[in-house]
């Protein structure tokens, strides 16, 4: 089993800042591929953002990229997501996943087997 939880979500203004923090337990993390999902409202779940665990290679949904940074610290068991010039359309529940061990970083849900509960970001214009 393991458990993930986001937590650093929240509400602001357009071009404002958030760090989403995912804290990982149950499994190694240093040898898990991770990834950042969003749900907007009335939406399917998307990927936004994902990182390898042999050589922290990462990927990123075009809309985000330049203005989203994933990154984490495997001595914390932590994932992050910097997200700096937050748009309107950035608004959504923001997830992070975990890829079954030793497996690469994918864009795609259904390839990871552990989700977090959500943290709620809304961007105002």
């Amino acid at each position: 089993q393991v458990q993930l939880a986001e937590s650093g979500g929240g509400s602001v203004q357009a071009g404002g800042s958030l760090r989403l923090s995912c804290a990982a337990s149950g499994r190694v993390f240093s040898e898990t591929a991770m990834g950042w999902f969003r749900q907007a409202p009335g939406e399917e779940r998307v990927f936004v953002a994902a990182i390898a665990w042999i050589n922290d290679s990462t990927y990123y949904e075009d809309s985000v990229k330049g203005r989203f940074t994933i990154s984490r610290d495997n001595a914390k068991n932590t994932l992050y997501l910097q997200m700096n010039n937050l748009k309107p359309e950035d608004t959504a529940v923001y997830f992070c996943a975990a890829r079954p061990p030793y497996t690469g970083a994918s864009i795609l849900g259904d390839n990871y087997d552990y989700w977090g509960q959500g943290t709620q970001v809304t961007v105002s214009s």
